[in-house]
């Protein structure tokens, strides 16, 4: 007689993500409580950018100040309103004085009731995409510093997925779209602005669990690239503080990943 086989245990693990919080000094009470009431709902929290609204200190220190403390890992990606004062880096070092991690074409592997959770970030950037609009690797320098940029951008997603490939969850964190199905209800003329399917190939060939994102304010929740599901986390969108994603996995998948 043979023992029967156990079943598999499985954890579910809770992911708390958003986009666009556009914190500013005058909301600092609004985004401690949210902040204070999401974590205590999840297990993880990600910031898909647009964190400030117009890319000062101050104002990153609203959210810094919410997030101090507080017994979750946080991380972020920058979006465009965080870069309009040029003043990236300061605003990186003060969101870490919070405990708030800012990924910039970087991976972090981050342990979640014994699942290995492995996170892509990166900003991302325009371009466009196709049957709308798709900006050239051709013509005036500056334009072709755009599209460089973007490359740079496939380059690091396709280096992040490939470095959490054997993590049971894998998750792309971006403010810009790599998808037009989550651009829905936003004027055609603007989607070049709004993100660039490029990104889509790193995504559609490693396969992550989930892309999110924010940027499109008009935008559509759910898309998809391939069978990767796409979410556009913007605040607008999902009418929301944040959305909480819950996935389920097996329990003691083996080795953590470093």
């Amino acid at each position: 007689m043979t023992d029967a086989p156990l079943a598999e245990e499985h954890t579910r693990i809770r992911i708390a993500a958003a986009g666009d919080l556009h914190c500013r000094p005058d909301a600092r009470d609004e985004v401690a409580a949210s902040m204070a009431a999401v974590a205590q709902q999840a297990d993880l929290v990600l910031l898909c950018g647009d964190l400030t609204t117009h890319g000062q200190p101050d104002q990153a220190a609203v959210l810094a100040d919410a997030c101090a403390g507080l017994d979750v890992p946080i991380l972020a990606v920058l979006g465009n309103h965080d870069w309009q004062c040029n003043q990236a880096r300061e605003l990186s070092d003060v969101l870490a004085r919070g405990g708030i991690e800012v990924l910039e074409r970087e991976t972090r592997v981050i342990c979640v009731k014994g699942i290995d959770v492995g996170i892509v970030g990166l900003k991302g950037f325009v371009g466009g995409f196709s049957g709308s609009s798709h900006l050239p690797d051709f013509g005036e320098p500056l334009l072709r510093r755009v599209y460089a940029e973007t490359s740079q951008d496939v380059a690091a997603l396709d280096h992040g997925l490939r470095e959490v490939e054997l993590c049971p969850v894998r998750i792309v964190m971006l403010h810009y779209s790599p998808s037009a199905t989550t651009l829905d209800g936003e004027p055609v003329g603007i989607w070049a602005f709004l993100g660039n399917d490029r990104l889509a190939a790193p995504i559609a060939e490693h396969e992550p669990d989930m892309v999110l994102h924010g940027h499109a304010h008009a935008g559509t929740f759910e898309g998809a690239i391939g069978q990767v599901p796409v979410y556009n986390v913007s605040v607008p969108v999902i009418g929301r503080d944040f959305w909480i994603f819950e996935l389920d996995r097996q329990a003691h998948p083996g080795p953590a990943i470093h």
